[in-house]
């Protein structure tokens, strides 16, 4: 932490934060291409999925979407559960997807050179629920805002038909675009390593993502190390270029407070109340970044407000949430005195 005696003031290294894209093929695969929604229909058996919840073994199922010019368009895919949290039954209902496609049968289409998808799901049949996809696509689609070194996503309705049971249902999902197009975009290798050092990674960007982790009011991070036995990071992936540090992108916003998903809780760690409680775990290293980092945020508040705003689907309640919640960081970063205190002086 820094010594008591610092102030924002005294942050006399102003450097600057490179949010242009990386070389490499920054076009976007046609999926991605877009923020509008989609709708498609996921034939699986959707009740064996969430009753087994395997993480490795597949089931078959079939993935729907109407073309621009009307066609119905049909694949196979291979479906399983993922995650941690949220695979957990006593969590959701419903569990997180990922979709496994032949490339062979997707080139020419909308997921033309998708190959696996992460698919966020709404894990209740409750509204709320449906909201917090939102408001985590919204999470997404700010980090964007902010820098092309983030995972794309693409929102989506889905009716999910039980081939094994008389049901079907229909709500809000989300696509997340596979790590391993974001190699191809910043021509970078995914790095698996246990744990980093702050000093291997790339500061300005790890700066901004640590900003954004307060912005969103998360803790469920860590850019690095994780638990036993699992690569590094805690919610972050790792990219590497030759001879350069480390890019690292976070991902996963459920447990934050601008999501504020009905099962987000803290990290019992840091002694919060809930989830919409900030807590800034940026590095003191960092700090010299704090000034350019918060000039990106500030040219970029009218964007992300509209974002919120101008989301189809979300509820004025939900939307009001967002923009308050939105509004104390903004209240924050923009007073001196709060600014030292909150983020400043909380730097670990």
């Amino acid at each position: 932490m820094l010594r008591s005696g610092w102030t924002t003031a005294a942050i006399v290294l102003f450097l600057p934060v490179f949010t242009a894209a990386a070389t490499g093929n920054d076009e976007p695969d046609p999926l991605f291409a877009s923020n509008e929604l989609i709708d498609v229909e996921i034939e699986a058996p959707f009740g064996l999925l969430a009753s087994e919840r395997p993480d490795e073994e597949e089931v078959a199922g079939t993935l729907r979407y109407t073309a621009d010019d009307g066609r119905l368009v049909e694949f196979e895919v291979a479906v399983r559960t993922r995650g941690r949290l949220r695979r957990k039954v006593q969590v959701c209902e419903f569990p997180p997807l990922r979709l496994n496609f032949k490339k062979s049968d997707v080139k020419g289409s909308l997921f033309d050179k998708q190959n696996r998808l992460k698919v966020v799901t709404h894990c209740q049949e409750q509204q709320q629920y449906e909201q917090a996809v939102l408001s985590e696509f919204l999470a997404y689609r700010i980090f964007n805002v902010l820098t092309d070194k983030s995972f794309r996503v693409r929102l989506l309705r889905v009716t999910y038909i039980y081939t094994d049971a008389d049901k079907q249902y229909r709500s809000f999902a989300i696509f997340i675009e596979h790590k391993d197009r974001i190699e191809k975009r910043l021509d970078a290798k995914t790095i698996r390593i246990d744990r980093v050092r702050v000093e291997d990674l790339r500061l300005p960007d790890l700066n901004l993502a640590s900003v954004f982790q307060y912005f969103i009011g998360n803790t469920d991070f860590s850019p690095v190390a994780t638990a036993p036995g699992e690569d590094c990071c805690h919610n972050q992936e790792l990219f590497a270029r030759e001879g350069e540090p480390y890019y690292t992108i976070p991902y996963d916003f459920d447990q934050s407070g601008l999501v504020d998903a009905p099962h987000a809780q803290p990290d019992p760690r840091f002694g919060l109340r809930s989830a919409r409680e900030r807590l800034y775990r940026g590095r003191c290293v960092n700090n010299g970044y704090l000034p350019s980092t918060l000039e990106v945020f500030n040219e970029k508040r009218s964007e992300i407000e509209a974002l919120i705003k101008y989301q189809p689907g979300l509820t004025k309640q939900t939307a009001k949430r967002m923009l308050v919640f939105s509004k104390r960081f903004y209240d924050t970063i923009n007073n001196a005195k709060r600014l030292d205190r909150e983020l400043v002086r909380k730097c670990v």
